[in-house]
């Protein structure tokens, strides 16, 4: 076998063993400075993929402490989050930028 059929053939692997483990994604917006929904319910010990959409002119920070995440969506733009893989138990998120009103929680079970 050709080192060039080889390596053709460990790509097509790595590239079906990529899409056998698709993330599971859940969608938060921000709408009128709040996130929708404000609580998302998530398995334990899995890894997934938030995406956060601002449906707002002016940006806003998704933050939490508790998941270690801190990072900025633009005003009218969208940002991918990964998180965990979470124990069991509640963890926190808020805007900072609109904090009496941008507050959710990610809910694992």
């Amino acid at each position: 076998m050709s080192k060039y059929l080889l390596a053709l053939l460990v790509l097509l692997i790595s590239s079906l063993a990529t899409a056998s483990t698709k993330v599971p994604e859940y969608t938060l917006t921000l709408r009128n400075h709040r996130f929708i929904p404000a609580e998302i319910t998530i398995p334990a010990k899995t890894k997934v993929k938030l995406i956060i959409i601002n449906e707002d002119a002016s940006p806003e920070e998704f933050e939490s402490h508790e998941l270690n995440r801190e990072k900025i969506v633009t005003g009218k733009g969208r940002i991918s989050v990964f998180i965990g893989p979470l124990k069991p138990g509640r963890y926190p998120f808020f805007g900072e930028f609109n904090m009496a009103t941008a507050q959710g929680a990610v809910i694992v079970k």
